[in-house]
């Protein structure tokens, strides 16, 4: 009896459990496919970069004294040797007439003690004088013309001290704001007046890495016109400075703390547009000519740190009514891939998937390796929009070719 009625209970659970409806299998995810191609890209490495003077002078003063004149423009371009500030000159040129004077009187002298010298040498000759007194008119000969050199070394002084006292440009430049004002007290060497910069050409620094070192070397070393707007500059309002630009320094040394160099690029500045200290971005033409592998930066999913795209498959899949019957379907499988220049809306495969592939561009974000998909348009009518894409890290396209 007991049996029996276990007998009962199970096939009671079996009715009902065959009873129950299966759960339905997901449908295809909806996607877009994209053939993967090689083409000709072409676009610019970009540096943050300043603009430097490649000569910069604080303008201060060797003497001391009141300021007498102003003779510049303030911010304007000024000429080598052309006259900027004067210092009261008063006591300086009394100096200097002082010095000539003693010059003069010394020079006086001189003639003196020369003239005694040749009347005591003739007379000693002939025993006419004391010895003594020859030997007094030859050394006091000597001390004249010693009082003659130490005459002019002190008319130098005071001559320099003058022309010290009118402050010139030193090479051709811009010249900035005074900082000091008619009548103020200039002080030696401390009292800094102004600042002069050469102004054409300038300089603009970067900071590469240590592992582009010998590529910029060989930038350096080569004839850097074989290739157009090789080295060019965005401005901060983002418009482009017509001149091209070369290099022209790269620092003697590797900074050990941040594993850099800076490397000086040289533009020219006709119309004094740039001014030192300004932020710009470099652009360093690529010199890639083989083409590469391009989709649709839609097309790349990152995951903790590293980059996949799902690659469509055609597979077999067993039928759900009939277990021994297979049909054919289309399966995402995930590749990892090694990504290279932003291109606009595109990006470059440096490694991970080769050429004539199919990719999934739309509808990435429902996916994971094997998902079944179904196809919503044919692989070659995805075409980039140029909307799209993620940020080049440094780097952007000025021409985009195909998509």
């Amino acid at each position: 009896m007991r049996r029996a009625y276990i007998v009962l209970l199970i096939s009671c659970v079996l009715l009902v459990s065959c009873s129950q409806p299966q759960a339905p299998k997901n449908p295809p995810v909806q996607v877009n496919l994209y053939t993967v191609r090689t083409e000709g890209v072409t676009y610019y490495d970009k540096y943050p970069a300043n603009t430097v003077a490649l000569s910069q002078v604080d303008l201060r003063s060797e003497v001391q004294g009141y300021l007498t004149a102003i003779d510049f423009t303030e911010g304007s371009h000024v000429k080598k040797g052309q006259k900027l500030y004067e210092i009261d000159q008063r006591l300086y040129q009394e100096a200097y007439d002082q010095a000539k004077a003693n010059l003069d009187v010394a020079k006086g002298n001189q003639i003196q003690a020369q003239q005694d010298a040749d009347r005591y040498e003739y007379l000693n000759k002939t025993d006419a004088i004391a010895k003594q007194t020859y030997d007094h008119a030859v050394i006091t000969l000597d001390n004249a013309k010693n009082l003659v050199k130490a005459a002019e070394e002190a008319m130098k002084i005071a001559a320099t001290n003058l022309t010290y006292s009118v402050i010139s440009a030193p090479f051709d430049g811009t010249i900035g704001i005074s900082q000091v004002r008619l009548g103020n007290m200039v002080a030696v060497g401390s009292t800094v007046l102004n600042t002069i910069s050469t102004d054409d050409p300038m300089g603009v620094d970067i900071l590469i890495s240590e592992k582009q070192l010998q590529h910029f070397e060989e930038l350096k070393n080569t004839t850097q016109q074989t290739i157009d707007s090789l080295f060019t500059i965005t401005l901060p309002n983002g418009a482009m400075d017509p001149y091209l630009g070369k290099i022209s320094i790269i620092d003697r040394a590797v900074d050990i703390q941040t594993g850099t160099i800076r490397v000086r690029i040289v533009f020219p500045n006709p119309d004094f547009s740039l001014k030192p200290g300004l932020s710009c971005l470099l652009r360093v033409h690529n010199q890639e000519t083989d083409p590469q592998l391009v989709v649709p930066s839609k097309a790349v999913v990152e995951l903790m740190g590293e980059y996949f795209v799902y690659v469509a498959k055609d597979t077999m899949a067993r039928n759900p009514d009939d277990s021994t019957k297979t049909h054919p379907v289309i399966v995402a499988r995930q590749k990892k891939v090694q990504l290279g220049q932003t291109i606009a809306p595109n990006v470059v495969i440096k490694k991970g998937i080769n050429e004539g592939v199919q990719i999934v561009v739309d509808g990435v974000q429902s996916l994971h390796s094997g998902s079944e998909i179904s196809v919503g348009q044919k692989p070659d009518a995805v075409k980039s929009d140029g909307k799209g894409g993620g940020s080049s890290n440094k780097k952007d396209s000025s021409k985009n070719k195909g998509h």
